[in-house]
């Protein structure tokens, strides 16, 4: 059951500010915005102090977490600080987990090894306490969202177009939560909005998790290289005026998703929560 709405806000937990009143006004105006769900992103501590100080502010607000990497994560205090927050909240909380990068695992001393492997063991081990109903994980190939099928309750696609959200539907099938996330930026001057994607994208562009995945939608090594060809940039991140990047966004829930988390971007590069944006991407989806 889908309890996520149309849209979510997608934030990386290194924008949200320390004061546990500031936490709880942004979280206030997200709902008061009409976003079903909020997604923390950065792979937020085991402690889950966030998402529990999000819900404690909000009434109707799902919180997630997309994603805690498994890398980073001891297990047993995950499942319990879970337990914690869904009998706190219940039914409002969505736990989702994955396996990260090699340069995550490397920079605990751990080798990037069968990393599927790895995640379902986590699954399956550590976290076997926790609801099916409310875990869910990043998924981009087909196994990994065979995975999501199997032994949770749905995935959450990370830099994805909607063509591989249709992909990650036929795998799923129709039962399993699939909430995409999608980089958004509401401007029209072509200079300023690919200047703002680059500099989003620059970290992205040596992960071979994303780079071979984006091969299979037709992108080459040029698209690739340097800080990513017009091409690429136009394709990963939905920027225009209002109509268009609703008409982007939309095309994930075309394609079969049930929600879409919109990361919307901003101009300023300094680690932020972007309210004007906010407020400005909620009327383009209203």
């Amino acid at each position: 059951m889908n309890s996520l709405g149309r849209y979510g806000i997608w934030v990386s937990r290194h924008n949200w500010p320390q004061e546990r009143n500031r936490v709880a006004s942004a979280a206030q105006e997200l709902e008061s915005l009409g976003f079903g769900a909020v997604w923390i992103g950065g792979s937020p501590p085991d402690d889950l102090e966030l998402p529990e100080a999000i819900l404690a502010a909000t009434t109707t607000l799902v919180v997630g977490t997309s994603v805690v990497d498994i890398w980073h994560s001891h297990g047993e205090s995950l499942a319990a600080a879970q337990a914690r927050v869904r009998h706190q909240f219940p039914g409002r909380f969505r736990l989702g987990v994955g396996s990260g990068h090699a340069p995550t695992a490397a920079a605990v001393g751990q080798s990037y090894v069968q990393p599927l492997t790895q995640l379902r063991s986590f699954l399956t081990d550590k976290l076997h306490r926790v609801p099916l109903a409310e875990l869910m994980i990043a998924a981009l190939g087909p196994k990994a969202l065979a995975t999501a099928r199997e032994l949770t309750a749905g995935a959450l696609p990370y830099l994805m177009p909607p063509e591989h959200t249709a992909e990650a539907r036929q795998i799923l099938g129709a039962d399993s939560l699939l909430a995409p996330e999608q980089k958004v930026f509401l401007g029209t001057d072509p200079v300023e909005a690919r200047g703002v994607a680059r500099r989003v994208l620059k970290p992205y562009l040596s992960l071979p998790n994303y780079t071979n995945p984006w091969r299979r939608f037709g992108f080459t090594d040029d698209d690739l290289a340097g800080e990513g060809s017009d091409r690429l940039v136009d394709w990963a991140v939905a920027w225009g005026d209002a109509a268009t990047v609703r008409k982007r966004v939309d095309a994930h829930l075309e394609a079969g998703a049930d929600h879409v988390a919109v990361q919307v971007l901003s101009a300023d590069p300094a680690p932020h929560l972007p309210h004007a944006e906010w407020r400005a991407v909620a009327e383009a989806l209203a």
